[in-house]
C-alpha cells in the first residue's frame, strides 16, 4: 500500500492564509453583494463567464462577482480573474432563460464590451481549459496586459523572469500588432532579447566645415520667437528612442519592469497614436492587476476592523469578555497539547480526531457551566 502524502497543520495554515490573501487581492476590489452593471464599464473587476447558460457555440457573456454568487449558483463557472472596461451582462439578450436577481433592468447587449476565447473556457495558444486534465506538466499561467488572454510560460517564446508578480507581460502577438511596442521594448523592457545598436558611420569634417560652423554660433545663440514656442512643446520620447538606433530582436513575449509605464512618451502624437490603437490603459497606472489587488487588499483590511465577533464583544461587559477570552485561549492551549501528541508518535491528525477533540471541548464545557454567564 502506497503511503499518504501528509503535510503538518503549519503548512495547512501558512496554505490557507496565502490562499485567503490570493482572494482578498481578487476578489477584495469587486463588490459581492451588488450587480457591477449600474456603475457602467467597470475600470477593471473581477469576471466569471457561465458554461451552463452561456455555453460554446453561443455568445459569450461575462458576469460580475456578485451575479456569478446570486444569479448563477451551482453553475459550471468559467473563472476570468480580472478583465477592465467591462460591463456586467447577466441577464441580457445573451441569456435567454435567465434574468438577473440582482439588477434585472439592462440594455440588451454591452456594446463596448470586449471577448475572447477564455470567455469559453479556453486560454493560451494552445487554446486549452485551464485547469487542463491532460496536462501534466507544471506551469504557470501569465496574463497578457494588452489582450488579458493567459498563456503558459512554455509558450511565451522567451525566458520567465523571477518575481514574475511584480512585472507585466505582453505576448507576442500583441507586441507585433503595436510595432511602436518593441521601440519601447528595447530600451525599457526587462533583458531577455538580443539587443542591437545601430551604428551610423561619421561624416568625416574638413577644416573650411568648420570654419562655416564656427560662423554659425551667433545665428544659434539669438533665439527667435519661433524657437522659443518649439522649447515649449514637449519632446517626443518615442522619436529619441527611435533615433537612438537602439533594436531588439522581435521575438517571444516581453516581461515589463513595474514602472514602464510612467516611462512612455505622453506628447499629444503619441497620445492619440495610442488611442487608435486601443492602448490609452498604457498611460494609467493605476490600470494595473497590482494596483488593483492592492487596493483589494487594503479594502479587505479595512473591514477587519469591523470584525462581527469584535462587535460582540464590544457589546459585552468586562467580566463577560474575560470569560470568552479565557475560554479561547484554554481552548487554544489544549488544541496545542491535543496535536503535539500526534506530533510526537508520527501520526497523521483525521478529521475525525478534530471532531472527536471538539466533542470533548463541548461535553467540558456543559459539566463545567452550571449556567451561562448570559443569563
Amino acid at each position: 500500500m502506497s503511503e499518504e502524502q501528509t503535510v503538518s497543520l503549519v503548512d495547512v495554515l501558512e496554505e490557507d492564509e496565502e490562499l485567503e490573501e490570493e482572494a482578498s487581492a481578487v476578489l477584495g476590489g469587486s463588490d459581492s453583494d451588488h450587480c457591477s452593471y449600474p456603475q457602467g464599464y467597470v475600470k477593471r473587476q473581477a469576471l466569471y463567464a457561465c458554461n451552463t447558460c452561456t455555453p460554446k457555440g453561443g455568445e459569450a457573456a461575462g458576469v460580475c462577482l456578485a451575479c456569478s454568487y446570486k444569479c448563477h449558483e451551482g453553475h459550471d463557472l468559467f473563472e476570468l480573474y480580472t478583465k477592465r472596461n467591462f460591463r456586467c451582462d447577466c441577464g441580457n439578450k445573451k441569456f435567454s432563460d435567465l434574468q438577473c436577481k440582482l439588477h434585472p433592468d439592462k440594455d440588451e447587449v454591452n456594446l463596448q464590451n470586449s471577448y475572447s476565447q477564455n470567455f469559453f473556457g479556453v486560454y493560451c495558444t494552445c487554446r486549452r481549459p485551464y485547469p487542463d486534465p491532460e496536462d501534466e506538466v507544471e506551469d504557470e499561467m501569465i496574463q497578457c496586459v494588452v489582450c488579458e488572454d493567459w498563456l503558459h510560460g512554455r509558450h511565451l517564446g522567451c525566458e520567465v523572469p523571477d518575481s514574475v508578480e511584480h512585472h507585466e507581460m505582453i505576448c507576442e502577438c500583441c507586441m507585433n500588432q503595436h510595432p511602436l511596442l518593441w521601440t519601447y521594448a528595447a530600451h525599457l523592457a526587462v533583458p531577455g532579447g538580443s539587443v542591437q545598436m545601430k551604428e551610423e558611420p561619421k561624416p568625416e569634417v574638413s577644416s573650411s566645415d568648420m570654419t562655416k560652423e564656427e560662423g554659425k554660433v551667433d545665428d544659434v545663440a539669438e533665439p527667435t520667437c519661433k524657437r522659443s514656442r518649439e522649447e515649449v512643446e514637449p519632446t517626443c520620447r518615442l522619436k529619441e528612442l527611435e533615433a537612438v538606433g537602439q533594436k531588439r530582436v522581435q521575438s517571444g513575449a516581453v516581461f515589463w519592469p513595474s514602472v514602464w509605464r510612467s516611462k512612455l512618451c505622453s506628447c499629444c502624437t503619441c497620445q492619440e497614436r495610442l488611442s487608435e490603437d486601443g492602448l490609452s490603459f498604457l498611460m494609467d497606472e493605476s490600470d494595473t492587476v497590482l494596483a488593483y489587488e492592492n487596493k483589494g487588499k487594503t479594502d479587505e483590511q479595512g473591514q477587519q476592523g469591523h470584525d462581527p465577533l469584535m462587535s460582540a464583544l464590544d457589546n459585552l461587559n468586562r467580566v463577560q469578555q474575560l470569560e470568552i477570552i479565557h475560554g479561547y485561549n484554554d481552548m487554544k492551549s489544549e488544541l496545542k497539547d491535543f496535536l503535539q501528541t500526534f506530533a510526537a508518535e508520527g501520526k497523521v491528525v483525521t478529521s475525525d480526531d478534530i471532531r472527536e477533540f471538539f466533542d470533548q471541548q463541548s461535553q467540558k464545557r456543559r459539566r463545567v457551566e452550571g449556567g451561562s454567564f448570559y443569563s
